[in-house]
């Protein structure tokens, strides 16, 4: 399976957004791109077409996808009837792997999607290591007894602390390791600093 192995601060740097939680501490003392030097002459105004690849790289990036694989994503999301861009994001934040780590079992995309290739959780009572699939309203996600045994689940709350704020349309058993699709993401459930719009634009050059 291929994998962007890419460093994830670096990549935070490219984009000016933190990709993961890692990489705040970091954007706050360099906010300069990679190659470049601090204070260096960049272009005040980029074109449109830059402003749309950034957003593309950066949503890409954001939800962990290769770059067909979003492409592949966008061109679904657009033969379907509704704003294209939302319709984009409600996709991404229906993957197994982000609402893994929306539920709080990881503290970030890129953990949550490690844990579900080594085959921690069971999807609907069956063993499960894609964590490209797309969940829907009544699937049930539970961690498997063994994993439970982990060093990692056992000491899940250090780890991976429950988050502020679980999404509406997700009901977390945290004590039982159990989550349940209870409805769909709307635009207010994902990340609010995006703009999917530039995404669309950029696939309808």
């Amino acid at each position: 399976m291929a994998r962007d192995l890419t460093s994830i601060v670096k990549r935070s740097r490219r984009e000016g957004y933190a990709l993961h939680p890692k990489a705040h501490k970091v954007l706050v003392k360099r906010t300069n791109a990679p190659g470049t030097t601090p204070g260096s002459t960049r272009r005040a105004k980029p074109s449109q077409y830059a402003l749309q690849l950034r957003e593309k790289q950066k949503v890409k990036r954001l939800y962990g996808l290769l770059e067909r694989q979003f492409t592949k994503l966008m061109k679904e999301a657009a033969r379907t009837r509704g704003e294209s861009g939302i319709t984009l994001l409600e996709y991404l934040e229906r993957r197994l792997d982000n609402v893994v780590y929306r539920a709080g079992f990881a503290i970030s995309r890129r953990a949550a999607r490690q844990l579900v290739t080594h085959g921690h959780f069971m999807l609907n009572e069956k063993r499960t290591d894609t964590p490209s699939i797309r969940l829907k309203t009544g699937d049930q996600i539970v961690l498997r007894e063994a994993a439970k045994k982990s060093d990692y689940f056992k000491s899940i709350d250090d780890l991976s602390p429950p988050p502020a704020l679980v999404p509406t349309w997700l009901k977390v058993d945290r004590r039982n390791l159990k989550i349940e699709v209870s409805g769909k993401p709307t635009r207010d459930d994902t990340e609010p600093d995006i703009k999917e719009q530039l995404i669309v634009e950029f696939y309808s050059r």
